[in-house]
């Protein structure tokens, strides 16, 4: 069994200070996937650019303490790559990493922001990464995408829709690219295991949205449908603190 992790950190180094070096230890997954980190690995202590039993992949942003993403992997991946997209690559966006059984990509989506600024952008983005794991899979792979895809798909998936339906991340293009982008032979892993509502990966840190449970499920793993009969379990770690996301799980029965 394996055990892949992924989790928004909003700022690595300010999670680190929250108990992310614990969460690591504790919970020693496979392979840990990582959204907004905010640095790069030249800014990073060793516990955290050369984590213990751990090869690090990092992708950062060019701009300085914004976006950026990692790969911590028990096994060292075939290959890791980015995108290979420049106008989303500078941003740090996505790392690609190849195993033996499947391609892992994992993604930091952009926020649409108010009033649909950067919607273009958005799902120009999501585009890319559909084509991306379409080719993969075309190729005679499988793919496992995960990370903050910053869309909130139906209404089970955020705890207040309709205050919500003009607010970035649950606009009508984004629903409808993610039930398109799952039409089209995807699967959202903890949806094939929960369809209930009220399970939540991000809250505001305002008007003590946590505590109250007033969240959106933003935050996901998904396969193509071909690698389903390997997906064991999805969960959310509503339990674990540390960033206004909380980490999600996939286990799957795949020797790295």
């Amino acid at each position: 069994m394996t055990q892949l992790v992924s989790w928004n950190v909003n700022g690595i180094r300010a999670a680190q200070k929250k108990g992310f070096g614990e969460f690591l230890a504790q919970t020693s997954p496979d392979i840990l996937c990582l959204q907004e980190t905010k640095a790069s690995p030249d800014q990073l202590d060793t516990a955290l650019s050369e984590p213990d039993g751990y090869h690090a992949f990092f992708a950062s942003a060019e701009k300085k303490g914004y976006s950026g993403v990692a790969i911590y992997s028990r096994t060292p991946p075939r290959e890791v790559r980015p995108l290979g997209r420049r106008e989303f690559d500078a941003e740090g966006r996505t790392l690609i990493a190849e195993y033996a059984d499947f391609t892992l990509i994992t993604g930091y989506f952009p926020n649409s922001q108010a009033g649909g600024a950067r919607l273009d952008y958005k799902l120009a983005y999501c585009d890319a990464i559909h084509a991306e794991a379409d080719r993969i899979v075309a190729d005679g792979g499988h793919v496992v995408i995960c990370g903050d895809f910053n869309i909130a798909h139906t209404e089970i998936d955020l705890a207040r829709p309709k205050q919500n339906e003009d607010n970035p991340g649950y606009l009508p293009q984004e629903r409808e690219w993610m039930s398109s982008f799952l039409e089209h032979g995807y699967v959202d892993t903890f949806r094939h295991f929960v369809s209930e509502p009220g399970h939540y990966s991000w809250w505001s840190y305002r008007a003590r949205a946590r505590e109250k449970n007033v969240g959106w499920r933003i935050d996901y793993h998904a396969v193509d449908r071909g690698f389903l009969d390997r997906v064991s379990s999805a969960a959310i770690r509503s339990d674990v603190y540390g960033s206004d996301h909380c980490p999600v799980t996939l286990d799957i029965e795949v020797e790295l």
